[in-house]
Order: C-alpha cells, then sequence, then structure tokens
C-alpha cells in the first residue's frame, strides 16, 4: 500500500428507525428514540474507517474532534470520509480530516483525527 498524503478512505451507510431504537435501548433511555443520527453512530462511523481502512489495523487514537453542523436524518444515506492530511513518521503520527455529508452533498460533521501508527514508515 502506498500510504501518502491525500489518501481517502470512504463508508456509506443509511440508519433506519430500528437502528435508533436500538441506539436508544443501548443508552440506557428506551423511551427517547432520537429523530435524527446521534452523534455517536457518526463518529462511529470514523472509529471504523481509522481502525480498519485507513491507516488500519494498529491505529491507536490520540485525539478527535468533531464538529456538528447539522442533523443527520434517518434513513438518509451517509458518506463518512477519512483523508490524511499530514505524516509524521518520525513520530509514527498520522493526521487525517474527518467529513461526514448527507446524499445531498451537505456537510453534516466535520473535523480531525489524530492517530498512533507503530508502523506508519512502512507504508
Amino acid at each position: 500500500m502506498n500510504f501518502r498524503e491525500g489518501q481517502k478512505a470512504e463508508l456509506t451507510r443509511t440508519f433506519s428507525q430500528q437502528d435508533m431504537l436500538e441506539f436508544a435501548a443501548l443508552s440506557g433511555d428506551a423511551a427517547n428514540v432520537p429523530n435524527s443520527v446521534p452523534g455517536p453512530l457518526i463518529g462511529g462511523l470514523f472509529s471504523y474507517l481509522l481502525g480498519v481502512e485507513l491507516p488500519g489495523r494498529g491505529t491507536n487514537y490520540l485525539k478527535q474532534n468533531l464538529e456538528f453542523l447539522s442533523p443527520a436524518p434517518v434513513g438518509e444515506t451517509l458518506t463518512a470520509s477519512v483523508t490524511v492530511t499530514k505524516l509524521r513518521p518520525e513520530k509514527h503520527l498520522v493526521d487525517l480530516e474527518t467529513v461526514c455529508v448527507s446524499s445531498s452533498g451537505h456537510r453534516i460533521c466535520q473535523g480531525r483525527a489524530l492517530v498512533y501508527v507503530e508502523d506508519v514508515g512502512k507504508f
């Protein structure tokens, strides 16, 4: 794999009303079913991408910030992406931009992630 700045990974997901019911049950408040996709579910998309896709296996979160710009409607297809913005192989660090958009391209969430990857210099 040619690991480089600008490299990007994406994931598309549609959260259903059933997903919202399950989220409410897991959160301990089954009576309060969200009418838009909760932030932790959107954050989970980034977590998946960072841990499985880019940088992938062996990634350790150091920091992440997310800014939620608008609600994500239940039933709408969302696309989450992570893009490498800076590599610091001498420190084993990778900086990434995180973005989630709706099917119409409307930005739902944006942020940054800093991860530690032991073998970042081998990519």
